[in-house]
């Protein structure tokens, strides 16, 4: 049983080093989709999570609501964390996108595919994202653990203080359950 981790909305400064602390020392690898404007203020971390084996893949650069959005604006969005994400780590971003707040379009899908990217969506989530209202961490669980399935592709934000403080013990659990975590690609 395998499940792929995710995380959206980084890097945050506040909190993706924690997580990324805690996947090493689990030896887990994730996939995080990152905004472009978090890119900037956190090259470091950045190029830690590259070089700690992480797959990267796009969020947009603003991320606005795409529905609606012309294909040059759309093309604009990806193409400019594409290139700062080169610029910084010297390699190509894997060409996976995930759109801002999950709204999507058969237009902006067609879009996202003539760019050469291939858009995820989750199948495990859960309120995690509002940095001024967090779960609890018996709130988290009680969503996390009994949502959980073979295959699912698990939605966190880099920017909860909640899941840092999670993360190593819910890792645990799922593991004590039969899982086994991975990229995006890992997933069958």
């Amino acid at each position: 049983k395998r499940v792929a981790l995710t995380f959206d909305d980084g890097p945050s400064s506040e909190c993706t080093p924690r997580l990324l602390d805690i996947l090493k020392e689990e030896n887990v690898k994730a996939t995080f989709f990152l905004v472009g404007k978090n890119i900037k203020e956190n090259e470091d971390i950045v190029i830690r999570m590259k070089n700690e084996g992480h797959l990267i893949g796009n969020h947009t650069f603003n991320h606005p609501n795409v529905i609606g959005m012309s294909e040059e604006q759309f093309g604009k969005e990806l193409s400019m964390v594409s290139y700062k994400f080169k610029e910084i780590t010297g390699k190509e971003m894997t060409r996976f996108y995930r759109a801002p707040q999950g709204k999507l379009s058969f237009d902006n899908l067609k879009m996202a595919q003539k760019l050469g990217y291939k858009t995820f969506f989750w199948s495990l989530a859960y309120v995690d994202w509002n940095t001024d209202a967090q779960p609890t961490k018996e709130e988290a669980f009680s969503k996390l653990l009994t949502r959980v399935h073979p295959g699912a592709i698990v939605l966190l934000h880099n920017t909860s203080s909640t899941n840092g403080e999670i993360l190593d013990e819910l890792l645990e659990k799922w593991e004590d359950m039969g899982y086994k975590f991975g990229k995006l690609q890992d997933i069958k």
